[in-house]
């Protein structure tokens, strides 16, 4: 299938049933037990509140098909690398059918343009364990953890600008 024309733009409340459609396909692709995912699922689901408290944007072609979402907001200081104001990626999710196009590509650079526009020193993301090679490829660098008890283990950082 060929990559389809995608535009980037800001989710409106009428998207919020096709965003979660869009979670709910990625997340069955997950490498996890089906009840896990299953009761794991309505914690990632959009409400309007979170259109209200995060930003999130939709990929959509040419025929206004949602294809992929991704949302994000300003860390807690807590979680961004010492002395760095981060902005944390909640998700990039890309409709299964159109795995490998690039749509999640394009929907991390938006995330990248907000973290300039929010004026971070960069993006962190706490990765679902089989999107690691998603942000490696990302030029992302994987976290140590130091405390083992507050910090998740597949945190990834990216530098604004590099």
């Amino acid at each position: 299938m060929p990559a389809p024309d995608i535009n980037i733009r800001p989710a409106r409340q009428a998207d919020l049933e096709a965003i979660n459609r869009v979670i709910e396909a990625a997340v069955t692709t997950w490498d996890l037990p089906d009840r896990v995912k299953r009761l794991a699922l309505p914690g990632y689901r959009y409400t309007l509140p979170d259109l209200e408290h995060l930003e999130i944007v939709v990929a959509e072609d040419e025929r206004k098909n949602l294809l992929g979402t991704a949302a994000w907001e300003q860390a807690d200081p807590v979680d961004s690398p010492a002395g760095h104001k981060a902005l944390s990626l909640h998700g990039i999710y890309v409709d299964p059918a159109y795995h490998h196009q690039g749509i999640g590509h394009r929907l991390f650079r938006a995330a990248e343009a907000a973290v300039c526009r929010y004026r971070c020193d960069g993006l962190l993301v706490k990765a679902q364990q089989g999107a690691n090679g998603f942000f490696l490829a990302q030029q992302m660098t994987r976290l140590q953890v130091e405390d083992p008890l507050r910090q998740y283990e597949n945190r990834f950082w990216k530098r604004a600008g590099l």
